[in-house]
């Protein structure tokens, strides 16, 4: 059964970490809703590295440009002469938001905010945000015109991420949606941020689970953590893929839709006691 459980929270963070939906709201309900333990934020981060792991395959040849690119551009003293090498630049300054306000609120992002209040408020919040966002966005611009203003705009909005139940590629697709970007462009865009800061909690989280002897103790069991990762890179990697040939012909209605029923659900749970804030 551990094994069980193992794959279907890699099943629940690969699906939900890359659509508009929240995973960190799914990791906290799902587990809750079957008695189980809340896996707690520091699992979450590490299992991302499975979904950081079906980023860079899926971007491979982009990301190997843009570091390609940035590398040359650092050699020759011209850092910002290429457009892979700009981009590579955008992604690093948008970065910059969640890294730092990361740092700061760590105690509170794994502790107060981890309420069900908070989450369904933020899958509710967030869902209004990104209707309003398609009823304003004009369409019209892909990823080869994002500039430095707009890799900024979509890295603050990528803090937000930090609230559970916010949803990282939601608020991200969310503020390239008010920037005039195509839906499909908005998402590529939200998955290439995804990698620095993923990639950086990720560690982060592990590290810090190693310093703690979560391992060592047996706290953590390394065969679950890692059947859990590898199936969040398996289902990432499909989320991924799915999502961006969804939105070169649909809008985000559907998303929009199961955030407002997900999070009065849960005010409804709690409410009633069937799940515990």
């Amino acid at each position: 059964m551990d094994f069980a459980k193992d794959i279907l929270l890699g099943l629940v963070q690969g699906l939900t970490e890359f659509l508009p939906i929240s995973s960190t709201a799914h990791l906290r309900v799902v587990p809750a809703l079957l008695g189980w333990q809340d896996p707690g934020a520091a699992y979450s981060a590490v299992v991302q590295l499975g979904t950081l792991a079906a980023v860079l395959v899926y971007f491979f040849s982009d990301l190997w440009a843009m570091t390609k690119a940035w590398a040359l551009g650092l050699v020759s003293g011209r850092p910002f002469a290429e457009r892979d090498a700009r981009l590579a630049w955008i992604l690093i300054v948008g970065t910059l938001p969640v890294g730092v306000l990361g740092l700061l609120f760590q105690d509170l992002i794994e502790t107060s905010l981890r309420s069900l209040w908070v989450v369904g408020a933020a899958l509710i919040a967030l869902a209004l945000l990104l209707a309003l966002a398609e009823a304003m966005g004009k369409r019209s611009r892909d990823q080869s015109e994002i500039g430095w203003l707009d890799g900024l705009w979509i890295g603050a909005a990528q803090a937000l991420a930090l609230i559970p139940g916010a949803s990282r590629s939601g608020v991200t697709i969310t503020a390239g949606l008010f920037l005039g970007l195509k839906r499909a462009d908005a998402a590529r865009f939200s998955f290439l941020l995804s990698v620095p800061a993923v990639a950086a909690s990720g560690l982060y989280e592990l590290w810090a689970l190693i310093q703690a002897g979560a391992f060592a103790q047996g706290t953590i069991s390394v065969p679950s953590l890692l059947l859990a990762t590898l199936t969040a890179g398996v289902s990432g990697y499909l989320a991924i893929a799915g999502l961006i040939r969804f939105l070169q012909s649909r809008s985000t209605a559907v998303f929009i839709l199961y955030r407002i029923l997900l999070g009065a659900s849960i005010f409804a749970l709690v409410a009633t006691g069937v799940l515990a804030a």
